[in-house]
């Protein structure tokens, strides 16, 4: 039996004063498992996206009155409330479970030997997108589930996805320069592919605001404009998309693109065809609850793959020497890069 080494009053402190640091000096994992924490962080990114959704499509947005506590002197639902309180207080608790994740990834990447800052402030990115985007939920509560903060907080939770990906591709990826894999007209066809992808989400979370499911039974403010005529503006952004994937899909076809950029485009022309089926079956059959949340998990995942699509434009081979690990000062790594 290998013992247990003990905890002197040395490394306590220094658990104490840098706890990154003392677990990196301590635990090195393999490449494997940093990107199974990134994947995880990433997929929960998805998760508190899909269950905010179901609070507000379950008319519970507002099922804790009031924030960080649930109502006026607790933290969590009282006897005296209704099933509306526990999904709401649920989706809050979810929260903590992507911290955990997202922690797990920081953790991960800040213990990989060789020491690679790129990947730690990428998880330092996510970690600060989820406390803002925690303190933007309280404020969506505050103020009765304003459509613009709902908006907001979606595109917040958007924006978080975005790093994720990244810090999930930069796992499967070195710290050299990229080196790109198509010209420069490819390059910038993916990239008004990826605005036209922004205003899709953008006019879908127009759509959300000004349309029937407020989020609570109560009378809630709604973005005073005709949600169908937005959702037709959306139905434009979404033909932009495809047409814009299935362009760039036949480009790199005739370029004899690598099988990387072409693979990524093919999936995404198959998640964009899934959307759209979904798309137009709730909007005639009148958003039914159970489609708008299928469409707002699809519209994650459509967002997924477009990064993926403009993320497999390069490659970004091994450095020859890496980054030395900093010995302390870990905690207050900036959220850039």
């Amino acid at each position: 039996m290998v013992p247990v080494p003990k905890l002197t009053r040395a490394d306590a402190v220094a658990a104490l004063r840098n706890p990154l640091a003392f677990i990196a000096e301590r635990w090195t994992p393999g490449p494997r498992t940093v990107q199974r924490a990134a994947l995880a962080a990433l997929v929960m990114s998805v998760v508190i996206v899909v269950t905010g959704g179901a609070v507000r499509l379950t008319g519970s947005g507002l099922g804790c009155p009031t924030w960080p506590e649930c109502t006026d002197g607790s933290l969590t639902p009282t006897s005296a409330l209704s099933y509306h309180s526990a999904i709401e207080f649920g989706n809050r608790m979810l929260t903590y479970v992507l911290c955990a994740a997202v922690g797990w990834a920081i953790i991960a990447a800040r213990s990989e030997k060789p020491y690679r800052r790129s990947l730690t402030r990428l998880g330092w990115a996510q970690f600060w997108l989820v406390m803002g985007n925690a303190v933007l939920g309280g404020i969506v509560v505050l103020v009765g589930l304003n459509p613009y903060t709902v908006a907001a907080h979606f595109l917040l939770a958007t924006a978080l996805t975005a790093v994720a990906v990244l810090m999930w591709q930069r796992t499967r990826e070195g710290d050299g320069a990229p080196r790109p894999l198509v010209g420069k007209a490819v390059q910038q066809l993916v990239w008004f592919l990826v605005v036209a992808s922004v205003l899709l989400i953008g006019a879908g979370t127009v759509v959300t605001g000004a349309g029937p499911h407020a989020g609570d039974s109560s009378d809630v403010k709604r973005i005073p404009i005709d949600w169908e005529t937005v959702a037709k503006l959306h139905s434009v952004f979404a033909w932009i998309v495809v047409t814009l994937t299935f362009a760039l899909w036949f480009v790199l076809k005739a370029v004899d693109s690598p099988k990387g950029p072409l693979d990524r485009t093919r999936e995404l022309f198959i998640v964009l065809l899934c959307q759209g089926v979904v798309g137009y079956v709730q909007y005639f059959t009148h958003l039914p609850e159970a489609l708008v949340s299928a469409h707002m998990l699809g519209s994650c995942v459509m967002w997924i793959w477009v990064l993926r699509v403009l993320l497999s434009l390069r490659e970004r081979p091994a450095l020859d020497a890496t980054v030395p690990a900093p010995a302390t000062g870990d905690h207050l790594e900036p959220a850039a890069g």
